[in-house]
C-alpha cells in the first residue's frame, strides 16, 4: 500500500514581502507537519529520528499520564479532591515536546503539563499531595490544585492567568544568554492565550532580540467554551509568528513523533543563535476544560467522535507493534504497572496530615523571619490554643 508522502517543515515566511490575502492561503503556507499516521505508519519518505527505547518509555509516559487522569476525575468525583484539570487526548503535545528538551532547559508550564515535571522527576505522591493540599504538599497548601511545581525539576510553578509564563519563558531565556548558559526554556499554552497581551509581548521582545526561547501552542480548538475561530480569525495559529518575524511551524499535536522531530529541530535553531520558534501543536480536547467544566453545554458529542480515531496514545502503539518493541501481553503488563503505581502513589499521598503546620503561613517570605512575623505567629498559636474550634492541636505546637 502506498502512503502519503511526509510533508517537510515550512520555511520562515517572507515577512517583508507584500501578498493579497485569499483563503486557504495560510493552510498551505503552514502545512500540518506529519510522520506517523493513525494507523502508526510512517509516512512516505518519513524518517524515525526518535531512538526505539525511548519512543517506547514515552509511550509508558503517555499511558501513565491518561491513567491518572482518569483515575484523578473520579477521585475528584467522589469528592476527595477539589478540581482537576486534565489532557486527555493531547499526551503527545505534551511528552513529546518536553523530551526533546536537554535536562538544563527550564518548563513553563500552562496546566496541563504534569507529565513533563514527571518526566522531570517529580514523585507521583507529592503531585496528589498537592492535589489534597494536605501536609505532603511542597507548596504548602498555598495554590489550588493541579498547580504544582518542581524546582529540582526546572519546571516552574503553574498560575491560572493565561500566557504570563510566556513572557516569564523569554526573560529566562534571555538571562541565560547573557550569562553565556546553554539553557532554551519552553513556554506551553493555549489556543486561547494567543489573544492575551502576554502573548503578544513575549513573542515580540524574543523576535526583535532573538531571544533563544520555544513557544509551544497547544491548539486543542477551545478556550474552556470558545471555539478558536471565536476568538481569531487567522486560519493558523503558526502564521502569527509571520507578524514577529520568526519561525512558525504547524505540527500534528496528535503525532508524538512529529512534536518530537520539531521541538527538536526549534532547540537546535535557538541554541545556534537562531531566534525563537513558534510551534503549533493541532491536537483536540477530548474531555472538558477541567472538572468544573461540562462541554456537553457548549459542544456536541458528534464533533468529538472524529477526533478519538486520532487518539496519540493508539497512534504510538500501533508503531510499537508494527516495529515489534510492544505485543498485546506486554501492553496489559505495562497497563497493570502503571494503575498499580497510581494506587501506591495514592495511598501515601493521602496518609500524610489533612493540614500543613500553621508555621508554613510565614515561611518563604524572607529567608529568616523578621520579628513581624515572629509576633505574629505567636499571636496566632495563643489564638488557636484558646479557640475550643480547633480541632487538631497537634499543628499548632511550636
Amino acid at each position: 500500500m502506498k502512503h502519503a508522502r511526509a510533508t517537510k517543515p515550512p520555511v520562515r515566511a517572507d515577512a517583508g514581502t507584500a501578498r493579497e490575502w485569499s483563503p486557504g492561503r495560510f493552510l498551505e503556507e503552514f502545512p500540518l507537519y506529519r510522520v506517523v499516521d493513525e494507523e502508526g505508519r510512517l509516512l512516505e519518505g518519513a524518517e524515525l529520528e526518535i531512538g526505539e527505547a525511548e519512543l517506547l518509555a514515552l509511550y509508558r509516559w503517555m499511558v501513565l499520564g491518561r491513567a491518572l487522569d482518569e483515575r484523578m476525575v473520579t477521585l475528584q468525583r467522589q469528592g476527595r479532591i477539589g478540581f482537576y484539570i486534565g489532557a486527555i487526548g493531547e499526551e503527545a503535545t505534551v511528552f513529546g515536546a518536553v523530551a526533546a528538551l536537554q535536562p538544563q532547559d527550564w518548563i513553563f508550564p500552562s496546566y496541563r503539563e504534569h507529565g513533563a515535571a514527571f518526566m522531570r522527576g517529580l514523585p507521583l505522591t507529592t503531585f496528589m499531595a498537592n492535589l489534597f493540599g494536605n501536609a505532603g504538599d511542597i507548596v504548602q497548601g498555598r495554590q489550588m490544585p493541579c498547580h504544582e511545581t518542581w524546582a529540582p525539576g526546572h519546571f516552574v510553578s503553574i498560575s491560572s492567568p493565561i500566557a504570563t509564563q510566556v513572557t516569564q519563558a523569554v526573560g529566562a531565556a534571555w538571562a541565560a544568554r547573557i550569562q553565556g548558559d546553554d539553557m532554551v526554556p519552553i513556554a506551553f499554552f493555549g489556543d486561547g492565550s494567543t489573544s492575551a497581551h502576554d502573548f503578544h509581548t513575549g513573542l515580540n521582545f524574543a523576535a526583535v532580540m532573538k531571544v533563544p526561547v520555544i513557544f509551544a501552542c497547544r491548539n486543542n480548538g477551545w478556550a474552556i467554551s470558545t471555539p478558536s475561530a471565536s476568538q481569531t480569525i487567522s486560519e493558523t495559529m503558526a502564521q502569527k509568528a509571520i507578524g514577529y518575524g520568526m519561525r512558525g511551524e504547524r505540527v500534528d499535536g496528535n503525532d508524538l513523533v512529529a512534536v518530537w522531530t520539531a521541538t527538536r529541530r526549534a532547540r537546535q535553531r535557538a541554541a545556534a543563535g537562531e531566534g525563537p520558534t513558534l510551534l503549533e501543536l493541532v491536537t483536540y480536547r477530548m474531555e472538558g476544560h477541567s472538572t468544573s467544566d461540562d462541554p456537553r453545554a457548549y459542544r456536541p458529542a458528534e464533533v468529538v467522535e472524529p477526533w478519538k480515531r486520532k487518539d496519540p496514545i493508539k497512534r504510538v502503539q500501533k508503531l510499537l507493534t508494527a516495529r515489534g518493541l510492544l505485543d498485546e501481553a506486554g501492553d496489559a503488563a505495562l497497563r497493570d504497572e502503571v494503575r498499580l503505581q497510581i494506587q501506591v502513589a495514592l495511598k501515601e499521598a493521602e496518609a500524610f496530615p489533612p493540614k500543613a503546620p500553621v508555621e508554613s503561613l510565614f515561611e518563604d517570605v524572607y529567608a529568616e523571619p523578621g520579628w513581624a512575623q515572629r509576633e505574629q505567629l505567636a499571636e496566632l498559636k495563643a489564638a488557636m490554643a484558646a479557640d475550643p474550634r480547633v480541632a487538631n492541636p497537634r499543628h499548632i505546637e511550636g
